[in-house]
């Protein structure tokens, strides 16, 4: 199973914060191990393994020797964890996109159409769904600070600053 980098980003993400549910120890890799993981995907389609007292290049081995006999897919290992995904054999759905933000102002149409957006176009900012139909929420401007920098008591000339 392969995953695209948006989708394995999507289910970093997801198993940030979840825990390991299956341990991998000093008999390692045994068919009851693989049982449970495989009791646990079917379950929660995403996991995390931890595997103690193995170096890299076994849990490498583990990662992937779990993810051909289980047909699951790699997401991530990081130090002693194996974050493991596999689709719901009932569902068979793919795993979810992620959602396409844009972190960037709105855009204006210009004549040119590639023109930056004008200020008055950036405040445009949702869009929420009414009965009547769309209604358009414009942001307001920021606050200003009305307080001047110095500061309203005088300082005491005979007071000096430590340096």
């Amino acid at each position: 199973m392969e995953l695209t980098t948006a989708q394995r980003r999507d289910l970093r993400a997801r198993a940030h914060s979840l825990h390991a549910v299956v341990s991998i120890s000093q008999q390692g890799l045994s068919e009851t191990v693989l049982t449970e993981i495989d009791r646990c995907l079917n379950a929660h389609e995403l996991i995390k393994v931890r595997v103690y007292g193995a170096e890299r290049d076994t849990r490498n081995a583990f990662l992937t020797d779990i993810c051909t006999r289980l047909e699951a897919a790699p997401v991530q290992h990081i130090g002693n964890l194996l974050v493991i995904f596999r689709v719901h054999p009932d569902l068979k759905k793919p795993a979810p996109a992620p959602k396409a933000a844009s972190k960037s102002a709105p855009r204006a149409e210009t004549k040119a159409g590639t023109k930056k957006a004008t200020k008055l176009a950036t405040k445009l900012v949702t869009k929420l769904p009414t009965k009547a139909g769309i209604k358009a929420r414009i942001r307001p401007a920021p606050a200003r600070s009305l307080k001047s920098t110095k500061s309203a008591r005088p300082t005491d000339p005979r007071r000096r600053s430590r340096i």
